[in-house]
């Protein structure tokens, strides 16, 4: 390195420890930032990759947890909203703009499409408010506020939100949830609730959730009327903060018929796997039943502008049961983002994702498999697609090892791996019941070239981790 380079590198690091002090000073903790023990600044984003004030390129794995789905800066999708700031930028969401009718048309005629039935679509910001206005639907038409929501589930931050997400560290700090849904074990099989074994359970778990409906001492019917307090199952076909766990095939069959025998709707949450992450475009159709009520967000628009939404049924949602100002907000079908998912839809029209996600999906997997077979700590592999899971362990392959994740990730927050020939970082996301899953999910248009060189910076950075907890 020439001394120019060098004190060039230094300046670079005294701007970024003063942009740490101010952060540490004048930002809130309130959000996740503070969750990794590295903290980085980052620059510029491109493809799979995002850069810091070095240079360093950090191959994501995580792409902003499915919301750049499609890539960071997609020409395409950055146009569009190009287009969309010199023609109509801003525009109440009292009035009408084409953007909204066209994307909202698409999305419920793709769902009449697969699913056979008939509905119509509410735009808003970000999961949480989807699911706030999800819930509004389901009071409005059941008249209840208790749902069933997954051990395991995350819908959200908002208190609504909170309530059916099963983690009480959301809510510890924030009084009394009087609203708080009823968690039911979500089928995990690696780490079955009940203890049982997958090939010879028989869907115990659903079983055990049928015997709720036995006796009005059980505590959620009357068995005399045959009428349930609960109003909705919130679901995830795939689980995504708790570790990218999805059932057996037929349990959402046997779940929907028990749900419908006692009118308890069923929302499925596809805000993370929603857009081909799983390579269907909703993740509820490897499992062929058809939800009531979906909510979605994050890929819709590849991160670029906030907009999330619901699909209802047309009886749960036509203007005569939901009238103007059932819920409203300021933002919530705004142009740039409409402009942008309408973008989106048409990408998807045009590409064969279901082909592509699968395969990709099945090599990736299979390459975290041959790890898998060298190293005791990789206690799990599984996916759906490119939504893929790695579970870590202690050396025994199921005793969950949080320290190794942790390190892991820090690691590759450092951007000194090797792997591939050049200094680079690596991007994964924690999730899990444990703290101990990478919850992997690449951009659609990674190559098969670069899930070698991620899974190849993934090993090294395990390597790394295995010999740093020695």
């Amino acid at each position: 390195m020439s001394q120019d380079q060098s004190e060039c590198q230094q300046l670079l690091l005294s701007e970024e420890a003063d942009l740490l002090d101010l952060e540490a000073r004048y930002c809130s903790w309130g959000d996740t930032v503070h969750y990794a023990g590295k903290l980085n600044i980052f620059i510029a984003a491109e493809g799979n990759c995002l850069y810091d004030r070095n240079g360093t390129e950090y191959f994501d794995l995580q792409m902003w947890y499915s919301a750049a789905s499609f890539g960071y800066k997609n020409n395409r999708l950055n146009n569009a909203l190009k287009r969309q700031i010199d023609t109509l930028p801003q525009l109440a969401c009292q009035y009408l703009h084409e953007e909204k009718i066209q994307l909202a048309a698409k999305l419920a005629q793709g769902i009449e499409k697969s699913f056979g039935i008939k509905g119509r679509v509410h735009f808003n910001v970000g999961g949480s408010a989807a699911v706030e206005d999800s819930l509004k639907i389901v009071r409005n038409h059941s008249g209840k506020n208790p749902v069933f929501a997954f051990m395991g589930s995350y819908h959200g931050r908002t208190l609504g939100a909170s309530a059916i997400t099963s983690s009480y560290r959301y809510r510890e700090k924030f009084g009394h949830f009087g609203d708080r849904a009823c968690f039911v074990p979500y089928p995990y099989c690696f780490r079955c609730h009940y203890e049982q074994k997958k090939e010879d359970c028989d869907l115990y778990c659903l079983r055990q959730f049928e015997k709720l409906f036995e006796t009005e001492y059980h505590a959620v019917l009357n068995t005399k009327t045959d009428k349930c307090e609960f109003g909705a199952f919130y679901i995830e076909a795939m689980q995504g903060t708790c570790g990218y766990i999805y059932p057996p095939a037929n349990y959402f069959r046997g779940l929907k018929k028990i749900l419908d025998r006692y009118n308890i709707l069923m929302v499925d949450d596809e805000i993370q796997m929603g857009f081909f992450r799983t390579g269907k475009f909703w993740a509820i159709e490897h499992f062929k039943v058809v939800p009531d009520i979906i909510t979605f967000g994050k890929a819709l628009s590849n991160g670029l502008n906030p907009l999330s939404g619901i699909w209802a049924k047309e009886e749960l949602i036509c203007p005569e049961v939901f009238p103007p100002g059932s819920t409203h907000s300021t933002f919530s079908s705004n142009p740039l983002g409409t402009a942008v998912g309408l973008e989106t839809m048409k990408l998807i029209e045009e590409s064969d994702f279901a082909t592509q996600i699968p395969q990709k999906g099945a090599y990736f997997a299979e390459r975290l498999q041959g790890l898998q077979k060298r190293y005791p700590q990789i206690g799990d592999v599984d996916g759906l697609g490119l939504a893929i899971r790695v579970e870590i362990c202690q050396k025994d392959g199921y005793t969950p090892d949080k320290k190794l994740t942790d390190a892991v990730t820090n690691i590759g927050l450092n951007g000194d791996l090797t792997a591939g020939g050049k200094k680079r970082g690596l991007i994964l996301d924690v999730g899990g019941y444990y703290k101990n899953v990478f919850t992997i999910a690449p951009s659609f248009y990674i190559t098969y070239k670069e899930i070698d060189l991620a899974v190849d910076l993934f090993e090294e950075a395990l390597q790394k981790g295995i010999e740093l907890l020695k």
